[in-house]
């Protein structure tokens, strides 16, 4: 039977691979923070979000343990989400500027947004060994979006993606890609990388990543876009 991202949905729920994080997100579904006691918690791993045919590829690192790992969608019901979301919405990749949950009529159009580990991390710090846990769904996942011309990685473990073209023999073993925020790379076949800090409230209250500074990557992922589309 041939793979979908249907079914790569259902094996990423029903995984069991991390027994650290399997733990932590369940306890954290069952112990809850004051703020969401009355909320019941979506306790498991996240597939990933978007339009089957997006061009636009956003690669995060983990849900967080009061956002994605309550509302059962990536970047939902977080801070790191309501700045990524308003983004998205004013470059004209998402049909609404917020995510709360997952029945709040959220729709992304030619993007899709996958994290690198599916389950909420403790700390927001995944092992090594967990990352290397979960890569075989972002294998799946790559493989089923055929139609992806930009890659934006939201940190610099997001980076990590690049592990996956190397395997394929489209890029080098050795080369090294330099990860800043607003760097690009081309990456052949008309596939390009786009660096950007991750949004998340360390980045974004301090001043570190911007509204206008996330759009210049956004913008500059539209003009790519445009470019191959009409080449």
């Amino acid at each position: 039977m041939p793979d979908s991202l249907a079914r790569l949905a259902r094996d990423v729920v029903s995984c069991e691979r991390c027994p650290r994080l399997r733990d932590w997100c369940r306890e954290v579904a069952s112990v809850r923070v004051k703020r969401f006691a009355d909320q019941e918690y979506w306790g498991r791993p996240l597939p990933g979000l978007g339009d089957p045919r997006a061009r636009l590829l956003i690669v995060g690192l983990a849900p967080a343990a009061h956002g994605g790992n309550r509302t059962g969608r990536v970047f939902t019901g977080d801070r790191s989400g309501d700045f990524l979301f308003a983004a998205l919405h004013r470059s004209g990749f998402a049909n609404q500027p917020t995510s709360v949950s997952r029945d709040d009529g959220l729709a992304l159009r030619d993007c899709y947004i996958t994290p690198l580990v599916r389950c909420a991390p403790p700390a927001n710090k995944p092992l090594p060994e967990e990352i290397a846990a979960c890569r075989p769904f972002l294998v799946r996942e790559w493989a089923l979006l055929t139609e992806v011309k930009a890659v934006v990685a939201l940190g610099k473990i997001a980076m990590g993606f690049l592990s996956l073209l190397r395997d394929e023999g489209r890029l080098p073993r050795r080369q090294a890609y330099r990860f800043g925020h607003g760097v690009a790379h081309d990456l052949g076949h008309g596939l390009r990388l786009f660096a950007s800090y991750h949004p998340s409230q360390q980045n974004t209250f301090t001043g570190k990543l911007t509204p206008r500074a996330f759009d210049a990557v956004f913008k500059a992922v539209k003009r790519h876009l445009e470019k191959e589309n009409h080449g």
